[in-house]
């Protein structure tokens, strides 16, 4: 059984294997420089003002839609590496993001599991969220892949 298979009713989950090390895996969430290239769903662009990738750092950003629509962003890392990287979204909607780092055959497994506070809220935003998580893994695989 993967982590994924003990998500609760408040989380919204999915994995993907990545053919990259846990460590290459990482370095796209410590690398501010590279976390803002990857960062957000397919069209989104980001304006990082803080990004501490440590415990306890914060990370303030905003992120820009394909239609001009600024977001404002505040995070703090909870846990960096190097088996995982849990992230808490500080401002509306709240939440915490657990990205569990697996060494496997070929690369690492990607573990992504974001927590609501309610079920009602998770319910709430999982047809926005749900979509926008995979563009965000597929754009950290494009990350990874331009090195």
């Amino acid at each position: 059984m993967s982590p994924a298979d003990f998500a609760t009713e408040r989380e919204l989950a999915t994995e993907r294997v990545l053919s990259f090390t846990r460590e290459q895996v990482l370095a796209t969430f410590t690398d501010p420089k590279r976390l803002a290239r990857w960062w957000g769903p397919a069209g989104f662009t980001n304006e990082f003002d803080t990004c501490d990738p440590r415990p306890g750092g914060d990370w303030l950003f905003t992120m820009v839609g394909p239609d001009g629509a600024r977001y404002k962003n505040q995070n703090r890392f909870v846990e960096v590496g190097p088996e995982r990287v849990v992230i808490q979204h500080v401002n509306d909607p709240h939440f915490v993001l657990t990205v569990i780092l697996e060494p496997t055959t070929g690369g690492t497994r990607l573990y992504w599991r974001q927590s609501f506070a309610t079920v009602e809220l998770r319910k709430a935003l999982e047809g926005v969220c749900i979509p926008a998580n995979e563009q965000n893994l597929d754009r950290l695989i494009a990350e990874l892949a331009r090195g």
